[in-house]
């Protein structure tokens, strides 16, 4: 199976060459001051216990992760939207690995800010198999240190591309989140924890699974 990586450097190389540069420059502006920030340095780290959450998955039905822990350790992917195609085609990598994480006892849930609606499209259109939960407002991920505010002139980027943020959320606060990828241990303690600045990046689903089968083992 090609690495995640490279299937997301393709997109990347693929829309550099349909978009205009100037609009190209905005996103890059956006990726940039994001990682500036420091925002990667501020996310609930290893060692950590993360907060309980209780969501709607894609029919709407309130999913709590005391029931999702019950099972074993729990990875969690935290992901912008259906409309952005990294978050897609890393969710159709853990698709093809679901069925190992599930005879190793590990059970995995998708999480981004957009409406349950959009999440129910979503799961069809790409026959995913684990839980897609909405988060609105961006509330649990605040709780993990990866939301922020998208600013004007990156909103004007996305309205030039015809993504509709505010529609897709659910709400005009323009919160986003940063993709992330965690694990967590059956008492919440947090195994594993990475996010990106720059969306275009995420971790191999191999290596988070490596995270996960080792607290299987303990």
């Amino acid at each position: 199976m090609t690495p995640l990586q490279d299937q997301l450097d393709e997109i990347t190389a693929n829309t550099r060459h349909l978009v205009q540069p100037e609009r190209m420059a905005l996103s890059d502006r956006a990726v940039a001051e994001l990682f500036a920030s420091g925002i990667e340095q501020k996310i609930l780290p290893v060692g950590a216990t993360a907060p309980e959450f209780t969501l709607a998955d894609a029919s709407g039905r309130p999913i709590n992760s005391a029931d999702l822990l019950s099972f074993g350790p729990l990875v969690l992917d935290f992901f912008r939207g259906r409309w952005c195609p990294y978050c897609v085609t890393e969710l159709e990598a853990w698709r093809a690995l679901h069925s190992r994480l599930r005879e190793a006892g590990v059970l995995l849930a998708a999480i981004s800010p957009q409406t349950s609606r959009q999440s129910d499209f979503m799961v069809g259109q790409h026959s995913l198999p684990f839980p897609v939960l909405s988060d609105p407002g961006c509330a649990l991920a605040e709780k993990f240190g990866l939301a922020y505010t998208v600013p004007d002139y990156h909103r004007a980027y996305y309205r030039s591309i015809l993504v509709n943020i505010p529609f897709l959320n659910g709400d005009d606060s323009w919160r986003l989140i940063l993709p992330a990828t965690y694990v967590l241990a059956r008492d919440r303690r947090v195994l594993y924890a990475q996010a990106f600045a720059d969306f275009r990046v995420r971790p191999e689903p191999e290596e988070v699974l490596e995270a996960a089968l080792a607290a299987v083992k303990h």
